[in-house]
């Protein structure tokens, strides 16, 4: 018999070595994230903008040039005055922006710059001088694409678009770290970019009346969002992200085409609305009956044939039931609108698209608002009910 050798093989914990790699390429890229943050908050950001003005100056005319400094001149005042508002004003009357002050109660902290009217196509260039500006407020414009200065305003906290015809949402809108409030609603968005996931502070998102198939896995970061807004879209099924939102408290997903809700509803600790209506809803899952903050459930009562007994006979929520009651021709008439809206999201351009106003949701949120401080309500209603009570 040979001398039996016995080897000693090391055996490494894979998990330690990759915990390791995965600490070293999250510190990588948190350094290269602030060296990124300090060069655009560098002077030579500062001196690149003020180099790009003087060329743009130097293109126009000197009446042209003289009544742009005294805009700027104005806005800058208005911008740092301590006793009123500066409020950035465009008419659509005229292609200049006048800047004027507010008459509401003095907020020296929220700048606004307004732009209305359907004769914007594009957002006035002087535009681009003005990154102290806190929030933008346009509406019934043309405008169909964001600005590429975007990613200058570091200080925009609330960017109000809705009803233009706004086609996408560039990816720099991940460079507006103090944003909170993201409204996009009755635009031609056919899909969100992930970028928008880095806007970690936003509390408000609104994107209803749009073409929205989906929502990128990316989004789940928003995990100090409060409201969420997808109605009127093309949503199949509820969004994986959505369920990640753990701070989320009204979720919105009527008028889409949700044939059944996932079983992990339940993960939204804090869900406090749920608005379900307009659906093709034919139950609702037993996990809603156990979220305790659950206070309102909107659904449609037509469709819907299988209800949790917990969820019906708890006295904390208001379960509304809209009943359409519909005929055969109505609904023959509502499949073949859902047909037609089908075909229209598959070659859709947006130019042949009949605008939304979002005049029923309104509608149906001065409805719900009258109810919040009731005690009971109806068992179900009706359309010609509601207008009978408002």
């Amino acid at each position: 018999m040979g001398v039996e050798r016995r080897l000693d093989v090391p055996v490494y914990d894979l998990s330690v070595v990759r915990g390791l790699w995965e600490g070293r390429v999250k510190k990588q890229r948190l350094r290269q994230k602030r060296e990124k943050e300090r060069i655009e908050k560098s002077a030579l950001a500062r001196i690149d903008q003020q180099w790009q003005y003087r060329i743009y100056c130097k293109t126009l005319r000197s009446d042209e040039r003289t009544a742009l400094h005294q805009y700027l001149q104005r806005s800058t005042a208005a911008g740092h005055a301590p006793t009123h508002t500066g409020t950035g004003h465009a008419h659509t009357d005229a292609e200049e922006a006048d800047l004027t002050d507010s008459q509401t109660e003095p907020d020296p902290e929220k700048l606004v710059f307004r732009l209305e009217g359907d004769k914007w196509m594009t957002f006035p260039k002087e535009l681009q001088w003005m990154t102290y500006l806190k929030q933008w407020s346009v509406s019934h414009t043309r405008i169909q694409r964001l600005p590429e200065f975007l990613a200058q305003f570091s200080e925009l906290q609330i960017l109000d678009l809705p009803k233009n015809q706004v086609c996408e949402i560039p990816p720099e809108i991940g460079k507006l770290s103090s944003l909170t409030e993201l409204n996009l609603s009755y635009n031609r968005l056919m899909k969100v970019p992930p970028e928008l996931g880095e806007c970690e502070g936003l509390q408000r998102l609104e994107l209803a009346g749009n073409r929205l198939c989906g929502l990128p896995f990316e989004l789940r970061s928003l995990k100090q969002l409060l409201l969420l807004d997808v109605s009127e879209n093309c949503l199949l099924s509820v969004p994986i992200c959505v369920l990640r939102m753990d701070s989320l408290q009204t979720l919105d997903l009527s008028h889409n085409q949700l044939k059944d809700l996932p079983e992990d509803m339940d993960r939204l600790e804090n869900l406090e609305s749920l608005f379900l209506h307009k659906n093709n809803l034919t139950y609702l899952p037993m996990c809603l009956a156990q979220n305790s903050r659950l206070k309102m459930i909107v659904v449609n009562a037509d469709e819907i044939n299988c209800l949790p007994t917990r969820l019906c006979s708890n006295p904390d929520i208001k379960f509304i039931r809209l009943r359409d009651s519909p005929t055969v021709q109505q609904k023959q008439r509502r499949e073949e609108e859902q047909r037609k809206r089908e075909e229209q999201r598959r070659t859709w351009r947006g130019a042949e698209e009949q605008e939304r106003d979002g005049s029923e949701k309104e509608f149906l949120q001065a409805y719900v608002s009258s109810l919040a401080h009731r005690d009971s309500m109806p068992y179900s209603t009706t359309k010609i009910s509601i207008s009978c009570q408002l």
